[in-house]
């Protein structure tokens, strides 16, 4: 019987015998059948490790190629990120008394930061951005800023030019006066100045909420939230609007909080959410993904209790809502 052996490419063609005969041909080298088919075998092994490691080499590195692309392929080039933050929107973001950036959402970008170093495989330095209302989507069309931590609620119109992360927070419009002050809610406004920031949201519903009740009050729009406030203080204007939770945070955050009053009811619906650069999908589902396992985790209520916590006491129902329905699963 004849059989057929290949070896290092060379054919050798041996014969069954008897016994542990072996086999020589004129200039080959003699070969045993156990000799032989040990040789076959560890080539065989040689040659599937090598055919693992081209398959490695052809699919894996592409894959790890494109996983750095647009803001995450910045980031490791440039050894930074940079954070847009707004300095007067307490709980979620503002200036703490030492001068740092501080608030519920700065702390959840340092955690997305901390998930973008692993992402990368290294180390990067976070550079603190601070942004105005009217130029906060422009810094990050300009590319000035990375993403944009704060009170920022998330529109349909708005995502025309930015993307949005998951939900971070909700909450709604609302009013704030001055204890001393009578005018209480929208139906005693006649004649009043309700001061609101521009370029904001809470301006647009409150405009709405003027028409729809007829009341004859006067919009003042300002700058920032700190010139309401001065503005509020020094009775310039009669009350001043914004996100309910901002009130609740700029009240506990005064010298004196008994001097403010804040309307418990809310006129809008407010989904906050963080802002990166418009189709950067890869950058944005890494936010997402920290965001969505603070979520399952609950780990959200520890920063939830350390900002809000405290000045709200028991939990809005709405917010439980929120994390529930944005713990996107894995």
């Amino acid at each position: 019987m004849v059989k057929k052996w290949c070896v290092d490419q060379m054919f050798v063609f041996t014969l069954t015998l008897k016994g542990n005969s072996s086999m020589v041909f004129p200039g080959k080298t003699s070969y045993s059948h156990l000799t032989l088919l040990t040789i076959i075998k560890e080539k065989a092994i040689m040659r599937g490790k090598l055919v693992i490691i081209l398959l490695i080499i052809l699919f894996a590195s592409p894959l790890a190629a494109q996983e750095l692309t647009g803001t995450l392929q910045q980031i490791k080039q440039s050894g930074q990120i940079r954070i847009g933050y707004r300095v007067s929107e307490p709980p979620m973001s503002f200036l703490d008394k030492d001068g740092n950036p501080n608030g519920y959402s700065i702390d959840l970008c340092k955690s997305i930061v901390t998930e973008v170093k692993n992402k990368i495989g290294a180390d990067v330095k976070v550079e603190y951005v601070p942004i105005t209302t009217e130029g906060r989507f422009k810094a990050l069309m300009d590319n000035k800023i990375d993403i944009l931590c704060g009170s920022t609620t998330k529109t349909l119109s708005r995502s025309e030019l930015v993307d949005f992360t998951q939900l971070t927070f909700v909450t709604g419009a609302s009013l704030m006066t001055l204890r001393d002050d009578k005018t209480r809610d929208s139906a005693g406004f006649d004649g009043k100045k309700i001061g609101v920031v521009k370029d904001t949201t809470t301006a647009v519903v409150l405009n709405k909420l003027i028409r729809e009740t007829s009341t004859n009050a006067e919009v003042v729009l300002f700058n920032s939230t700190k010139e309401s406030i001065d503005a509020l203080r020094k009775k310039k204007i009669d009350a001043y609007s914004a996100d309910q939770i901002v009130l609740i945070g700029i009240a506990s955050k005064a010298q004196n909080p008994m001097n403010f009053v804040i309307d418990p009811n809310v006129f809008s619906f407010e989904p906050f959410a963080l802002a990166v650069r418009r189709n950067d999908s890869d950058f944005r589902l890494v936010a997402d993904r920290v965001i969505s396992d603070l979520y399952r985790s609950k780990k959200i209520f520890t920063i939830y209790d350390k900002w809000i916590g405290d000045v709200t006491g028991q939990r809005l129902p709405i917010f439980d809502a929120m994390v529930q329905l944005n713990a996107t699963p894995e």
